[in-house]
């Protein structure tokens, strides 16, 4: 007879999709959430064995969930030769409350990413990443920010099967500008990225307002065409940065991005560190679309977690000073050095509500990843807790069901 496994209770102030419960308890059984509500109801629901409540009270999130990530703790996905290499940047990110992570390539050329697909192929086949996002080779020269300029190319559809064929399908995403030739269309890249199971996320674009909206629109009926599909929504790989600004008279991709997430049709990706974005205009994005078509993402590059100084992305040389990153040749910023919790706790002191953020963080993501077992303290998801204190500093990690940290 097996023997049944014992619950474990989780008692402080507990963030669901919905709702803050200010006091409230989260039941685990081996690598599940069994049960979540308010502390005075769980012995009436049959969770008769919560803790009593500790002063000051933790504050009880979902495990994090980040789809636009480069690396952290000094290691580099798109310099990692080896698996072992790049679990060091997945580690990291972890003992943040990331439990749930898709690791980004940049732009390279077509050997190198061969190579690095397959490195973080390994990874998601063990378990330890959720994914790969292909930032590039088919992006603007124009606006390119970090990406290196002489590696990017013209869009290659059956350069793209054969790396999501590569990823065994792990490729989440490939982000592409949309007003290139070859893109959109029969045949195009977009075509290709649907058909294999991953998602176009249209970023490093310098394209008009008419270009995208048609790429939007094509990108949206393929995927409502598509069964199966990952998700029904494109993405937008960190909206304003890397793409034409908005103005009055030229007004780019950026309304077009939002009029898309607004009405559901697109999920838009934001770097909210203080240092891609102004907290005031995150602030603003969510009044304006929602935190269920936003994705909190870090951008992170190997710094993150690390001290100033000198590392690489990619082909690039990069210096970071007070906790910014940027080309050392060219001063562009590139990439980010926080965490996602760092985010959450960035973007709460902006005045957005503790619910948005930690939906845009992780329930949003984890839609885009088409995985309904993370992103949100729910019945029947996997135990992904993450414990802060009232300053969101972390205070133990579990994924499914596992302390990870500390």
């Amino acid at each position: 007879m097996t023997e049944q496994i014992a619950p474990e209770y989780v008692r402080g102030r507990v963030v669901t999709p919905t709702e803050v419960i200010a006091d409230g308890v989260v039941v685990l059984r081996g690598t599940r959430i069994e049960w979540v509500g308010a502390a005075a109801d769980a012995a009436a629901a049959g969770w008769p064995g919560a803790p009593d409540p500790v002063e000051p009270p933790v504050t009880v999130l979902p495990g994090l969930v980040d789809i636009h990530t480069h690396g952290g703790g000094g290691a580099s996905y798109p310099d990692a030769t080896t698996p072992q290499e790049a679990l060091v940047a997945v580690r990291e990110h972890r003992a943040h409350g990331t439990t749930t992570l898709v690791a980004s390539l940049v732009t390279a050329a077509p050997d190198t990413l061969r190579q690095r697909v397959s490195v973080l192929t390994t990874l998601a086949e063990a378990g330890e990443i959720a994914g790969i996002h292909l930032e590039g080779p088919f992006v603007s020269t124009v606006r390119c920010g970090a990406q290196d300029p002489a590696l990017i190319q013209a869009p290659d559809a059956d350069l793209t099967r054969e790396l999501a064929a590569l990823a065994h399908g792990y490729l989440v995403t490939m982000t592409i500008a949309p007003e290139l030739v070859g893109v959109s269309g029969a045949g195009g890249v977009v075509d290709a990225l649907i058909s294999e199971g991953a998602l176009p996320s249209f970023g490093h674009t310098d394209a008009s307002w008419e270009r995208t909206s048609e790429a939007l629109e094509d990108a949206r009926t393929r995927l409502a065409a598509t069964p199966g599909r990952r998700s029904g929504r494109a993405t937008v790989t960190h909206l304003f940065n890397g793409m034409r600004p908005l103005t009055h008279r030229d007004p780019g991709p950026i309304p077009v991005f939002l009029a898309a997430a607004a009405r559901g049709e697109a999920v838009i990706e934001m770097i909210a560190d203080g240092t891609h974005l102004a907290p005031e205009l995150v602030q603003s994005i969510f009044s304006l679309v929602g935190a269920e078509n936003i994705a909190l993402v870090t951008d992170a590059m190997a710094a993150a977690g690390m001290p100033d100084g000198a590392y690489r992305l990619g082909s690039q040389d990069v210096t970071v000073a007070d906790g910014v990153a940027r080309l050392t040749h060219g001063g562009a910023i590139a990439g980010g050095t926080a965490h996602l919790l760092d985010i959450v706790r960035t973007t709460v002191a902006g005045g957005v509500p503790l619910v948005d953020v930690v939906r845009a963080a992780a329930t949003t993501p984890a839609i885009v990843l088409g995985d309904d077992s993370v992103g949100a303290l729910e019945a029947g998801r996997r135990a992904d807790i993450l414990l802060t204190d009232d300053d969101f500093r972390a205070l133990s990690v579990r994924r499914a069901g596992s302390v990870v940290w500390p």
